[in-house]
């Protein structure tokens, strides 16, 4: 089980600046009093630091730096120092160590990195602007890249740009990298794998089944002669003497040139609306933590609408000359000639969104070898300028040679390994979307910083475009910080299906408070819920996911006195996993996430297993919301909480009065025959001992199943004061000493 971060850093990160929705009680059908409504708003501000060669500058401390807010300095309440290079995949998991006043905490396990300090890839492969053996093509590099360069820290996602859907999410920000090379081998265009409840993953972290995504690999055919490049030969010109064919002829060229304007026109047009949609996702990007590099495979579009014509001593540069000195004006085309003013404005608005969302273009040219075919005077189409400028207007390179980029992007990566964080609060903010430009300096000289320029304040999470909200809700199950908006509790347990899998019940408590703190009059709560589950190698193991929506208004009293409960299951093989939980309220978006570590036994070796203590639900009444059977088969879903056959409702963290007499139920498989003991030992919540509370065993029940057994036991939190705890038990078989151990956290209330 991974270290848990020191509470002084949960605290210090679990605020983020756009991750947060407002928090205002406004009345419905009032307007929002943002000016009202006070939040402490962490910034985080991630820098990088290189010497003059390019290479990271490390050792640096918070006293090296100073953070300016619209020229204000601000005081940096929490530092932090990532360095990619000591993040091993082999390294031993290592705490989170303090040092001094000044906050510094040194990552030493790759599951504690935070979100804000993890590298973001978006693999964008522009299928409108692009050839289709080039994009193929760029598959394959990009699959090196993916498996090959990537920190076990780093997160990918992959999209697809087009003209007739504009961007789309084929995978969301993962470190799965079985579904990455799925991803990058389909694109999201290959719908001949089915793989049912696969395909309908809200937050994209899963396109295929585990066991496909694991292969990992695809096939890449081109057509014969799709790698090199063809040419023509012949000339369409021809010398023309006679006056009336000249003439005809000027008539055919003036068409010509108009016909040329008119599809240049809806090529520019074609680039706005590219404009627009890459400026949206730009702007949805902003809200994810952490600096962000958009790797773009393309061909570019033509540079010439944008930055007009470079080669001035081309063909059809001289025959502007001419046309010129004879004055035959309505065949030169200034936007040719000099580009479009209005659409470097669009493409300038763009790269400003990808600026403010701290997002770097790295520009991938696919196209390869071009040559100019002889049968016109037109030049050789080339988007290369056009990739070239959008890279550089947002702090990345152009990459031409696409087999071979990765020993290139490499270099530029390098540069990112070590990652200084810089946090500052404000609570001054207006919760008005502003954005608000930042400042770095540090006293080392001759360093070169890199940083985000700015961050937009707060905003109302109905404003949010659903892809923000996507992305939002995918960073909190990629990063599993806790968040405790909403207060979610969560019990997984491995109960044996067969010899190979397991049947994981999830169940998820939402109070009822928080789900009603804000809301005055409505009659109506909507709330997201998204479980999945992760191994150790990084991988999506199975998810559910469940949109509930609930009329409240008879029920308010009895929703508060106790909240939401969901029973979901999932289904796994024997291995080490963590399960991560988010709820969020589709209203408000008030946000709870948990996480739960889930060891699934190797039951066809039929070792002796027990599974974590089950409280018998007995103070408080839930609104009972059950999963939907998977496939339509209500049969297929077999509910396991049950003693001598009758079922009971198990609590995720039972609360008990100081003079409760709760009853559990143990579940082991393959004890053995013989007597058992129990033995309980009641911990604090941060570990420490207690003397108070008793367990004791009722009685060993036959459940019927050859190999399960369950124990009736009762316990009594006497001599606890209100407070969490966790509840230790051992189950010891007399007859040959062997001894299982679990255990459950618990709230005793005065």
């Amino acid at each position: 089980m991974k270290p848990h971060l020191p509470a002084r850093r949960r605290r210090a990160l679990l605020v983020g600046v756009l991750a947060l929705p407002l928090l205002a009680a406004a009345s419905p059908g009032s307007p929002p009093r943002f000016e009202e409504t006070t939040q402490v708003v962490a910034v985080e501000v991630p820098v990088n630091v290189v010497d003059r060669e390019g290479h990271p500058v490390r050792g640096l401390t918070a006293a090296d730096f100073e953070v300016f807010d619209e020229g204000a300095r601000q005081p940096v309440t929490h530092f932090e120092v990532v360095d990619l290079e000591a993040l091993r995949p082999d390294q031993a998991p290592a705490d989170v160590a303090a040092e001094g006043s000044g906050g510094v905490a040194t990552v030493g396990d790759v599951d504690a990195v935070s979100s804000a300090v993890r590298r973001h890839f978006m693999l964008l492969f522009d299928v409108s602007f692009s050839s289709p053996t080039a994009v193929l093509r760029a598959r394959l590099a990009a699959r090196d890249f993916v498996l090959h360069s990537l920190r076990p820290t780093d997160l990918v996602a992959v999209a697809t740009y087009s003209l007739q859907t504009g961007p789309r999410l084929v995978l969301t920000f993962t470190p799965d990298r079985a579904q990455l090379a799925h991803a990058i081998g389909t694109l999201g265009l290959d719908k001949s794998e089915k793989v049912g409840q696969a395909d309908a993953d809200p937050l994209r972290f899963v396109i295929t089944a585990p066991s496909v995504a694991a292969a990992g690999g695809f096939d890449v055919a081109l057509p014969p002669g799709a790698l090199s490049a063809g040419g023509g030969s012949g000339n369409a010109k021809e010398d023309v003497r006679d006056a009336a064919n000249t003439a005809l002829l000027d008539a055919l060229i003036a068409q010509r040139a108009a016909e040329e304007r008119e599809l240049r026109a809806y090529e520019r047009s074609q680039i706005v609306a590219y404009t627009r949609a890459l400026g949206a996702m730009a702007k949805a990007l902003a809200g994810l933590k952490g600096r962000k590099s958009v790797v773009y495979f393309s061909e570019g579009f033509d540079s010439r609408l944008l930055l007009g014509r470079e080669d001035l001593g081309s063909g059809e540069a001289a025959s502007e000359v001419d046309n010129i000195a004879f004055g035959n004006l309505p065949l030169i085309d200034n936007d040719k000639r000099y580009g479009n003013t209005s659409l470097q404005s669009a493409v300038n608005r763009m790269l400003e969104e990808f600026r403010r969302a701290d997002c770097v273009i790295q520009a991938i040219d696919i196209g390869g070898l071009r040559a100019q075919s002889n049968a016109t005077d037109a030049p050789v189409v080339s988007g290369q300028e056009a990739l070239f400028y959008l890279a550089n207007e947002t702090g990345g390179e152009l990459f031409k040679d696409a087999n071979n980029f990765r020993e290139q992007l490499d270099r530029v990566l390098q540069r990112s390994t070590v990652t200084y964080l810089l946090a500052f609060q404000r609570s001054d903010l207006k919760a008005n979307g502003a954005y608000h430009r930042l400042r770095v300096k540090t006293r080392v000289a001759g360093a070169r910083l890199s940083y985000r320029a700015g961050y937009y304040a707060p905003r109302p999470y109905k404003e949010l475009s659903p892809l923000e909200k996507t992305l939002l809700a995918a960073e909190g199950i990629a990063s599993a910080v806790p968040r405790s908006d909403l207060d979610v509790n969560l019990l997984v347990a491995p109960f044996r299906a067969s010899e190979q899998r397991a049947y994981v019940p999830v169940i998820v408590e939402v109070a009822g408070p928080s789900l009603l703190a804000g809301r005055q009059k409505s009659d109506r709560l909507g709330l997201e819920l998204y479980a999945y589950v992760i191994n150790r190698q990084g991988q999506m193991a199975d998810f559910f996911t469940r949109r509930i929506a609930l009329d409240i208004k008879q029920g308010r009293e009895a929703l508060a006195a106790a909240g939401v409960k969901y029973y979901g299951h999932l289904e796994l093989p024997p291995g080490d996993y963590r399960v991560r939980v988010l709820v969020r309220d589709t209203e408000s978006g008030r946000t709870g996430v948990q996480a739960a570590a889930l060891a699934v036994p190797a039951y066809q070796k039929h070792q002796p297993v027990l599974l974590p203590p089950l409280f018998f639900e007995g103070r408080r009444h839930w609104v009972m919301v059950r999963e939907r059977p998977r496939g339509g088969d209500a049969a297929s879903v077999v509910y396991p909480f049950t003693v001598k056959g009758e079922p009971y409702v198990p609590a995720a963290r039972p609360v008990l009065g100081g003079t409760d007499k709760a009853r559990l139920c143990l579940v082991g498989y393959d004890l053995g025959k013989g007597d058992l003991t129990l033995e309980g030992k009641v911990e604090g919540a941060d570990g420490s001992a207690s003397t108070g509370g008793s367990l004791a065993l009722v009685e060993r029940t036959k459940s019927g199943v050859p190999g399960r057994d369950e124990l009736l036991a009762t316990f009594e939190p006497t001599g606890l004061h209100p407070g969490d705890y966790v509840l230790r038990v051992a189950l010891t078989n007399r007859a040959n000493g062997h001894t299982e151990g679990s255990s459950l956290p618990f709230q005793v209330l005065r």
